[in-house]
């Protein structure tokens, strides 16, 4: 892996990451939005520590373990990666209440141009941020966007003590039983 200063990793809070995209997916998943080492590396998810990928593979999403780098990948699995709010920060919390407003509202109009079944969107917090649905909670939602159904996962970050890989593991499996991937 490769290190960065924190020199490195502050100039990297103005570089936007790509969306790994494409229409009708299986499912979408959202980050909250991109970290430090994520914008250095253009690679979603990839602070180590950071329990995505492993999740993925464990829930039976991925046939063998991917790396940050792997990420494109994910669009032969019919699976793609985006996020809430697309400024890095070293920590969600820095984000602002607008911010995850506007994001939900840009997210549900990238949702409704690529169409994909499920919206994964991983962290509560986030979910409830974007989407003023105080009192949503981890699994399937009432909410859809256009045709699009969404769930909410637990946020696999190394920081989430709530959950370990394996209890986050079996709720993605739900999701993708559900999305009959």
């Amino acid at each position: 892996m490769t290190r960065f200063t924190p020199a490195e990793l502050e100039a990297a809070r103005d570089r936007l990451v790509p969306d790994v995209i494409a229409d009708g997916l299986g499912v979408l998943f959202c980050g909250i939005n991109p970290g430090l080492m994520t914008a250095a590396t253009g690679h979603h998810f990839a602070r180590p520590g950071n329990r995505f990928w492993p999740v993925l593979h464990l829930s039976g999403f991925t046939p063998r373990l991917f790396r940050p780098a792997e990420q494109d990948e994910l669009l032969s699995y019919g699976l793609g990666i985006t996020n809430v709010v697309a400024r890095a920060t070293a920590r969600a919390d820095e984000l602002a209440a607008e911010e995850y407003r506007e994001g939900g509202r840009i997210l549900a109009a990238k949702v409704e141009r690529l169409r994909p079944r499920w919206l994964a969107v991983v962290g509560v917090t986030a979910y409830r941020a974007a989407f003023d649905e105080r009192k949503a909670a981890v699994g399937p939602q009432k909410r859809t966007i256009g045709s699009c159904r969404v769930w909410v996962l637990p946020n696999p970050s190394g920081l989430n003590a709530h959950w370990t890989a394996a209890t986050m593991a079996q709720e993605y499996g739900r999701l993708r039983e559900a999305a009959g991937l």
